[in-house]
């Protein structure tokens, strides 16, 4: 039986698009637990795309902003700036971390205490700039950042946009 050329072309194409995702895996992600009005936190995890990619953007419903972060040395100076972007290499755990690159929420419209858990969505882009949301839930630690639990990884899933 002769397979219509309509339906191999529209399996191929198919098949390419699928493989244009990224495919996200998020773990260990946590968020900083806050103290009463402070206004704003920080969010941390481990990344890792199975192709080039970058998160270009975060957003969650328990902040008014939020931003993605840097922190380097500069002439013994440690600075924090907000960056476009995060570049993720294709098969490389990219690490957003205290005094690194993380996620800052800001403008709370709650305090996070220690075990509440905080939605995320994170944007991430792939080469040919189409974008994947990933959903994150992400414990909140101490202000330290150490917890009972401190290896329990956050759960994420993905859709596309």
């Amino acid at each position: 039986m002769k397979k219509p050329l309509s339906l191999i072309a529209a399996a191929l194409l198919v098949g390419t698009s699928a493989s244009a995702m990224a495919q996200i895996a998020v773990t260990e992600a946590w968020v900083r637990a806050t103290v009463a009005q402070q206004p704003a936190t920080g969010a941390f995890m481990r990344i890792t795309a199975q192709q080039d990619a970058r998160l270009v953007d975060v957003q969650s419903p328990i902040a008014k902003t939020v931003e993605l972060h840097e922190m380097k040395m500069e002439n013994n100076v440690m600075k924090m700036r907000p960056v476009a972007g995060i570049a993720l290499p294709a098969g490389q755990a990219v690490e957003l971390k205290p005094g690194g690159y993380h996620i800052m929420l800001v403008g709370l419209t709650r305090s996070v205490g220690e075990g509440d858990a905080v939605p995320l969505t994170l944007v991430v882009e792939t080469a040919d700039k189409k974008r994947e949301s990933v959903s994150v839930q992400l414990k909140a630690r101490s202000l330290s950042g150490a917890s009972a639990a401190s290896g329990a990884p956050g759960a994420a899933s993905h859709t596309n946009r």
